[in-house]
């Protein structure tokens, strides 16, 4: 049977002296093993492609985490300082795509990076003070650790109940990793909240545009997805949804067992 085919969306990266589009391997593997899916790179560069081009290929799209930031210009503020790296061609790229797989009903799902860029998309924004506010809890590691430390900093989120992640995950609360400087400030219209950390702040939303899912999730369910039944359930949501099967219900991540923790 030919299995469905996720777009996945890549960065402007340095290669050496050259730019290069890339993304790591975890989210390609993610998406293959546990959405059961083929995987398609999608480059992020607009001056060559147009997403209508693309999107009609896909069955859906999933965008990842990076560690670049989104230009705040694209959600209405002009800060001179604002805090980088920057990557240009992907705000434009991700932007148009969500715009074109959503007209044509195919499901759109996001992690970390994608996740903001879902919310700045329906119209919402993002505040980049999650690490310097004395308001919130630590949302990324010190700088002193290593990069399997920052992934190791971790926090509780309290799932909506019965919203798409509580019902797939069997739980009321997660344990997820924590690895962002930037967070939702003013939520997207027409987004559900589908988990809050302890600070309030929303680490996961969802909406159905067209028929269409749309999920993500402010944490990295792609980071050792082979360690946490509840990742692979995110990416088995992604596999439903490519195949236009419901979301829920899904078996629970925790049937039969313990709920995972990381």
């Amino acid at each position: 049977m030919t299995r469905p085919v996720a777009g996945i969306i890549c960065c402007t990266r340095t290669v050496g002296i050259e730019p290069a589009q890339a993304v790591m391997n975890r989210y390609v593997a993610g998406a293959m093993q546990y959405a059961d899916a083929a995987a398609l790179l999608v480059p992020s560069m607009p001056q060559l492609m147009k997403a209508s081009e693309v999107a009609s290929r896909l069955d859906g799209l999933m965008l990842t985490g990076s560690p670049s930031n989104l230009d705040p210009a694209l959600y209405g503020q002009d800060v001179a300082d604002a805090p980088g790296p920057f990557d240009a061609a992907r705000d434009t790229m991700t932007a148009d795509l969500i715009r074109a797989m959503l007209d044509l009903g195919r499901p759109v799902f996001g992690v970390c990076r994608g996740f903001q860029e879902i919310n700045v998309a329906f119209g919402g924004t993002l505040r980049r003070d999650m690490v310097t506010s004395d308001e919130l809890i630590a949302h990324h590691a010190s700088d002193e650790v290593d990069f399997d430390g920052m992934f190791d900093h971790e926090h509780r989120v309290d799932l909506t109940p019965g919203g798409v992640l509580a019902t797939a995950f069997g739980a009321e609360a997660a344990t997820v990793n924590s690895v962002h400087y930037q967070g939702v400030d003013r939520l997207g219209e027409g987004l559900a909240v589908e988990a809050r950390a302890p600070d309030g702040v929303v680490e996961a939303v969802s909406a159905t545009v067209n028929a269409a899912p749309v999920l993500a999730v402010q944490w990295h369910p792609e980071w050792k997805t082979e360690q946490n039944s509840q990742s692979q359930a995110f990416f088995q949501l992604f596999g439903r949804a490519l195949r236009g099967q419901p979301l829920v219900p899904l078996i629970p991540a925790n049937a039969g067992t313990q709920r995972a923790e990381r």
